[in-house]
């Protein structure tokens, strides 16, 4: 969700990458709830870290609770923020409760990428 937002916000400004400690593909639910309010995300690739390693970055965000202690150290990145969000894909119950912490989730991260890129 934060690839998409940070496209759709920050573009062309903005060349945007996302990866994952353990990518497990772009959640279905994170597809429905980003369609909810006109962004598509369903192109979208669920990346390693490790086919960015070497990468130089001007900025690296890591976005779930344990993420950035997790997170190895990448020798070429200028500045490195963490926002520790909920990782919505641990939601439990049903389709209806998880969609809830996904737009919940989803609203904070928009909020939070709008008011970086002001």
């Amino acid at each position: 969700m934060a690839e998409g937002f940070w496209r759709h916000f920050g573009a062309p400004a903005w060349d945007v990458f996302s990866a994952g400690l353990e990518p497990k593909g772009v959640h279905p639910l994170a597809v429905r709830a980003m369609r909810e309010i006109g962004i598509e995300i369903g192109a979208q690739t669920s990346d390693s870290l490790d086919e960015y390693i070497d990468e130089a970055f001007d900025l690296v965000v890591t976005v779930c609770g344990n993420a950035d202690a997790r997170c190895p150290s990448l020798p070429n990145v200028a500045n490195k923020e963490h926002w520790p969000f909920d990782d919505p894909a641990g939601a439990v119950g049903d389709d209806e409760r998880r969609m809830a912490l996904f737009r919940r989730v989803r609203d904070a991260i928009g909020e939070r990428i709008r008011a970086r890129l002001d």
